[in-house]
């Protein structure tokens, strides 16, 4: 059994990690401060496990950056940097402030680390890490590890969001190169599940399915010819499981399947299930972002993983929950 802290568990992510952390039979310290829009929902309402169930989980309600300054001398087999500032893209475009306080997280994360010594940090960063040179409708390509390198022309990341998390994995690799703290960072594509706050593109988009089921037209964001890597949560965390202890030196991984989906395939993906076939339009008022974000999964499966759930079937496990579990209001901007 391992003692674990988990910054940020409250998330999307989070729970999810915390549910199998548990699940192994491990201590669960987890710190989130509930942020308004980060996605983030109290221990007693977490809707598809109930961690207060287990003896060995310990909440606490509080900014991380406190929290740290209450326990310097905390000792951890594993710390799962998760806490961060976002909500979906149209956060990271319409406060880009507000997204870089996750600079100040980070940097208080690794100052309380060096202090602190947990034996492991388990970082996560982020596919807007990525330059976006790399990811437009003139040239996009699946996107490897080794395209960011400090030790050269790093690039621009997708906004604030990006930078953030580039110099979250540059203090990694300080951390370790200064200090000797071993680390691996993840890069995450588009992770999706049930339980997403609706600020994301997959849960707004299925409800929105599923309250104008039989419609002529669907419309989605941007111009719906946007493309990402859709990866489950599921596959996510057993990623993260699987390879976290194949590296020490603040190295990063991707989490993805190297499979690009535009959102209009998305779509006719979720309506064929339902069994109707819209027109698929978008929008030209709402956030696109880059136009094509996927990850190359060379490392991940030379490190022994490779995801087992398909995007169709994502879809359809999660229309059956929302319609079965959740019901869905009748608006059309769900």
């Amino acid at each position: 059994m391992k003692n674990i802290l988990v910054t940020g568990g409250a998330g999307f992510v989070g729970r999810h990690l915390i549910q199998r952390l548990l699940q192994q039979g491990n201590t669960v310290h987890c710190v989130d401060i509930m942020e308004p829009l980060s996605g983030a929902i109290i221990p007693e309402q977490w809707p598809l496990f109930k961690p207060l169930d287990f003896q060995n989980f310990h909440y606490y309600q509080m900014d991380c950056r406190d929290w740290f300054k209450e326990n310097q001398n905390e000792k951890f087999d594993y710390t799962f940097h998760l806490a961060a500032m976002v909500g979906g893209r149209a956060m990271i475009e319409n406060k880009p402030l507000a997204v870089a306080d996750d600079l100040a997280i980070d940097a208080a994360y690794w100052q309380w680390a060096a202090s602190a010594k947990p034996d492991k940090s388990i970082v996560f960063s982020s596919s807007a890490a990525y330059p976006i040179q790399l990811q437009t409708f003139d040239h996009y390509e699946l996107l490897k590890e080794d395209m960011i390198s400090f030790d050269a022309d790093i690039g621009m990341p997708d906004m604030t969001y990006g930078w953030a998390k580039l110099t979250n994995e540059y203090l990694a690799q300080l951390a370790y190169q200064k200090h000797g703290l071993k680390s691996v960072c993840y890069r995450p594509f588009s992770g999706y599940g049930e339980d997403q706050d609706d600020t994301y593109p997959f849960p707004a988009i299925c409800k929105r399915i599923l309250v104008n089921q039989e419609a002529e037209e669907i419309n989605v964001w941007g111009t719906g010819k946007q493309m990402r890597d859709f990866i489950h949560i599921d596959d996510c965390i057993s990623g993260v499981l699987q390879t976290m202890d194949k590296i020490d030196d603040a190295s990063a991984i991707n989490l993805s399947t190297g499979k690009f989906t535009s959102f209009i395939e998305f779509v006719e993906t979720a309506a064929d299930i339902l069994g109707f076939s819209p027109k698929v339009t978008g929008t030209s008022n709402t956030p696109e972002g880059v136009f094509a974000r996927g990850g190359d999964t060379t490392l991940q499966k030379e490190l022994g993983f490779t995801e087992k759930r398909t995007f169709r079937q994502g879809i359809k496990d999660a229309l059956k929950y929302y319609k079965s579990n959740q019901g869905v209001k009748k608006n059309k901007n769900a």
